[in-house]
């Protein structure tokens, strides 16, 4: 079968690399990778006999991912970060690729690949340390931002690097050659303006109007690889082209839904990729050459990680920004891998320091997670021993604070939280790690504190010893309970309501001292189910039982395991027995034309009539006097057994004995 069996090989190899990688808690490329190693010919088991077509194929991958790329870059995104992100991440670039020419310099390497090598360690691994981000809960925070902002630049940057690394081998005939390649850049890149913002739009909607998806994929497959062959034939790079055709796509409306239809197939060539990447690892070079590859692996990683915490520095962070980008950002990145095919490709680099580098990039991936998760105890000895920084505070009072509301997060939710104590003349202060974010609210005026609320000297800028409420809206349960418990330990007496994912996670947050814990996910999909029932029909008083019984199945169990019953869980198990219920009054009931005065509603039933809704107006705590009418929806309010005996009470005659005799029975 030829290439059809090789492509089998690849796939089921990487299945099982990927499995693996993914019970280790590791990326899944690291398992393509691992898997391409194993199926090399170097390994000399079951192995993949025509590797250089999987390197063609490959191409398609390297394209793809480009492609990808363009479609997700935003200048927005770079907006909270732009000055760090567009100035410091080039310096960054620099300054790492002179570092790691002076390395190979000192290895005894010639030039050109000593510069090579700089090239690949200046790059950092986005796949790698978004997943680090997720999985410690870090993604919103500033350093996050930080992160994100230099990673979407270095990734950018490969772009050109394609483009001017494979000249120097011959400076002197690359200048012109470098020059040429400018100017049909510069050709390529306005033909690609006029023709993203005159055709492609059209072109687009006029296949969206067709509601056909597999066209409309096939369309935006065909526009990456197609403009991109067409970039090769102009005499650019294939993925140059590909990135740029992204880019243009970005702007448009349909942006999204091409890169939510790509995905899959950028990740199905990109496994081809990185399996073929693999495949020209040699591990008994490695095996031979450990030791230079333990001093290389510590070079970089010491290295890239002071030039990343001195930058953050200079441009103005502070606190635990400079060591988290410094334990994060030190490794070597996946468009590494991009950079040394096309080195190996122009024989540029020899396959040694090839293998040299993908096996840094590798070791440097998998020690990501283990060095990123040190920022927390680092930062916290370092505030111990070293002079704290200033916090940054903006629209706090002169006169200080006393008995306010404390707000973890300025998101949406903190933002319309905000909105309703500021209407209710309520003081609250706003701890706020998005810069963004912090500008928002500093222009709105109201008061806040720029900095990670679940560190001391925050929450003593926020003025928590002297609150009365501390509302954690943040979204990362890590994140979360750090506050709590920082927040309790500086002040016992604070009420502490937080949000959590999970009904699982809700006991640790009440141990830790939560006031109350809400599941804002199942709140949000309570009231869409309440609204889809409604529409389909359903009665409000059925509705409201279902809710209740939903939420008490959520909520009650937590704190029925306590032995103590604190007030939050009194309150919730009142609520459970003492709720308010809908209940339409049927034709020809037993209430319908008569006032409550005359039914003496409570002394018969026990419960308290509060509102009625009659013709879509609603007459809240009705008089004596009210006379209620058919098809009114009253609202009653008391035990469950009471409401029960209201609903018999409401029946017409007939059914309000049978009723009552279920209801006594």
């Amino acid at each position: 079968m030829g290439i059809a069996t090789d492509i089998v090989i690849i796939i089921v190899a990487a299945l099982a690399g990927a499995m693996i990688a993914h019970k280790l808690r590791q990326p899944l490329i690291l398992g393509y990778i691992v898997a391409g190693v194993v199926i090399s010919p170097h390994t000399g088991g079951i192995m993949v006999s025509d590797v250089q077509e999987i390197e063609r194929l490959a191409e398609i991958g390297v394209a793809l991912l480009l492609f990808a790329l363009g479609l997700e870059f935003s200048l927005n995104e770079l907006k909270p970060v732009r000055r760090i992100a567009l100035i410091g991440t080039p310096i960054q670039i620099l300054l790492t690729v002179a570092y790691g020419f002076a390395i190979g310099r000192w290895l005894g390497w010639e030039a050109v690949p000593s510069i090579w090598f700089g090239a690949m360690i200046s790059l950092s691994s986005t796949m790698v340390i978004l997943k680090t981000l997720m999985n410690q809960g870090w993604m919103g925070t500033l350093s996050s931002r930080v992160m994100i902002g230099m990673l979407i630049v270095q990734d950018l940057a490969v772009v050109p690097m394609m483009i001017i690394l494979p000249k120097l081998s011959n400076p002197e005939a690359g200048l012109p050659i470098l020059g040429l390649a400018a100017v049909k850049s510069a050709v390529f890149l306005l033909f690609m303006f006029l023709l993203g913002t005159k055709i492609l739009p059209r072109l687009l909607a006029l296949i969206a109007r067709w509601e056909s998806r597999e066209l409309f994929l096939l369309a935006i497959t065909a526009l990456g690889l197609g403009i991109g062959y067409a970039t090769h034939w102009f005499g650019l790079s294939f993925a140059f082209g590909a990135f740029v055709v992204g880019m243009v796509l970005s702007e448009s409306d349909y942006s999204h839904q091409a890169l939510s239809d790509i995905i899959p197939l950028r990740d199905i060539f990109g496994l081809l990729f990185f399996t073929s990447v693999g495949m020209l690892l040699d591990p008994a070079f490695l095996v031979a050459n450990w030791r230079s590859e333990l001093l290389l692996v510590g070079l970089v990683a010491a290295g890239k990680g002071v030039i990343f915490a001195v930058l953050a520095r200079v441009f103005g962070y502070s606190n635990v920004v400079p060591i988290a980008l410094g334990l994060t950002l030190f490794q070597v990145g996946e468009f590494s891998f991009v950079l040394a095919r096309v080195g190996i490709e122009t024989q540029s680099i020899d396959r040694e320091l090839y293998s040299l580098i993908l096996s840094t990039a590798i070791v440097s991936m998998m020690l990501t997670p283990v060095l990123s998760s040190l920022t927390a105890p680092l930062y916290a000895l370092r505030k111990r021993y070293f002079r704290r920084e200033a916090l940054q505070t903006m629209n706090m009072p002169a006169h200080g604070l006393s008995g306010h509301v404390v707000i973890a997060g300025g998101g949406r939710t903190g933002y319309y939280i905000a909105q309703v104590l500021r209407y209710l003349s309520v003081d609250f202060v706003i701890i706020e790690l998005n810069y963004h974010q912090v500008e928002q609210f500093r222009t709105a005026g109201h008061p806040i504190v720029f900095g990670d609320a679940a560190q001391e000297p925050v929450l003593k800028a926020a003025q928590i010893e002297n609150a009365r409420l501390l509302l954690v809206t943040v979204p990362a349960i890590v994140v979360v309970r750090a506050i709590v418990r920082e927040a309790g330990r500086l002040n016992p007496n604070l009420r502490i309501v937080a949000t959590a994912e999970v009904s699982e996670q809700i006991k640790s947050l009440y141990e830790q001292g939560a006031y109350m814990v809400i599941l804002p996910q199942m709140e949000a999909g309570l009231e869409m189910a309440t609204q889809a029932l409604l529409t389909l029909g359903v009665p409000t008083n059925e509705i409201q039982s279902y809710t209740d019984r939903v939420r008490h199945a959520s909520y009650t169990p937590i704190t029925e395991t306590e032995a103590v019953c604190d007030d939050m869980a009194c309150l919730r198990n009142a609520r459970d027995l003492l709720e308010l219920t809908w209940v339409r009054l049927p034709a020809g009931g037993h209430l319908q034309g008569k006032s409550l005065r005359e039914l003496n509603v409570r002394g018969v039933t026990g419960v308290s009539v509060v509102g009625v809704l009659h013709d879509g107006r609603f007459h809240p705590n009705p008089d004596a006097d009210y006379r209620f009418a058919e098809d009114d929806l009253v609202a009653v309010i008391g035990r469950t057994e009471e409401r029960e005996a209201f609903r018999a009470f409401a029946e017409p005659a007939r059914e309000r004995a049978a009723a009552i005799s279920e209801v006594r029975s």
